[in-house]
């Protein structure tokens, strides 16, 4: 752990991460990283959101760093992928990352030490717990009171750190993984049991947020709960209600809910944090056709749509008639 274990320190420029901005076990990572104004501090290198093919001369299905691929959504590269450059070894691989330290793993995200070329963590959850934790030593550009402390520690602090676990647990397992379930499900009854447990989530965050008309999940401040839940909302309405066949309902038809992820979306560095561009290459650029949809785009576009939440407003007079 990053300023716990001595041979990690928290010092300014010495930690890289590696992502796929598709993945949202990622996005979690980035959201901390700008929110926490790592940016500057913290360096990283975005795969292409879609994995190798058959013909790969390493491996098929493996996390590339490779900024000339053509993406099949827009017939160009993505401008955000990049090659490796932590490492000195210029792997194309995140799996040959992994191999030099002896390891088979071959996901992202992974939190890299530059200076002892060493892997720090590949947990999502444990990542971005030590960017939070040390944000300061790290060199957050942002002064204390103005970065948002994402899981407060302190007697003080003890019934909203229960409060943030208990969110994470039933986020991770209904929502987040839940999606998951729904949509790479070959089982009738597993993904019915998926789809009903995700709704019937979202339903009990929309009574959460319409109690008291609270901004954030646990209240005024914004906390780890809010960012575990954000990519898979973010995702929701332009990707995964085909893709992972949750076409129940769109975020945009929970009032309270779409006002909570247009809120997250203004705050700095939300928004380019991820890329629907690679979410939707990744998600549909490795079907079976590999072919893209363009929709939905109403009321319209995805992510500009996030900057309105005003539109919840839309939806609750269209209900009413």
């Amino acid at each position: 752990m990053i300023g716990e274990d001595p041979n990690f320190p928290a010092e300014t420029g010495r930690y890289h991460l590696f992502v796929a901005l598709n993945c949202p076990w990622c996005h979690r990572v980035t959201l901390a990283r700008n929110v926490l104004g790592l940016q500057d501090s913290i360096t990283m290198d975005v795969a292409f959101p879609s994995r190798t093919t058959d013909n790969d001369p390493i491996e098929p299905n493996r996390w590339e760093f490779n900024p000339t691929r053509v993406a099949s959504l827009t017939g160009t590269t993505f401008p955000e992928c990049t090659n490796e450059t932590a490492t000195g070894q210029n792997f194309r691989l995140a799996k040959q990352i992994y191999e030099a330290e002896g390891s088979d793993e071959a996901s992202v995200p992974i939190l890299y030490d530059k200076k002892t070329k060493r892997i720090v963590a590949n947990e999502s959850a444990e990542i971005v717990r030590m960017l939070n934790a040390q944000a300061k030593a790290l060199g957050s550009s942002f002064a204390d009171g103005l970065r948002p402390n994402l899981y407060p520690l302190g007697d003080e602090h003890i019934a909203q750190r229960r409060d943030i676990d208990a969110l994470n647990d039933q986020i991770y397992v209904a929502i987040n993984n839940g999606a998951y379930k729904a949509g790479f499900s070959s089982d009738q009854a597993i993904y019915a049991a998926a789809f009903s447990k995700y709704f019937e989530t979202l339903g009990a965050l929309e009574a959460r947020l319409a109690s008291d008309n609270r901004p954030f999940l646990t209240g005024d401040t914004f906390t780890e709960a809010d960012l575990r839940l954000f990519p898979t909302l973010y995702r929701h309405d332009p990707v995964y209600y085909l893709r992972m066949k949750l076409n129940g309902a769109r975020i945009l038809d929970y009032p309270h809910l779409w006002r909570w992820l247009c809120r997250l979306y203004a705050l700095p560095g939300v928004a380019d944090s991820n890329s629907l561009l690679h979410c939707r290459q990744g998600y549909f650029g490795r079907s079976w056709n590999n072919v893209v949809p363009l929709g939905p785009f109403k009321p319209m576009s995805y992510p500009e749509a996030y900057a309105h939440p005003e539109l919840a407003g839309l939806v609750d007079k269209a209900k009413n008639g």
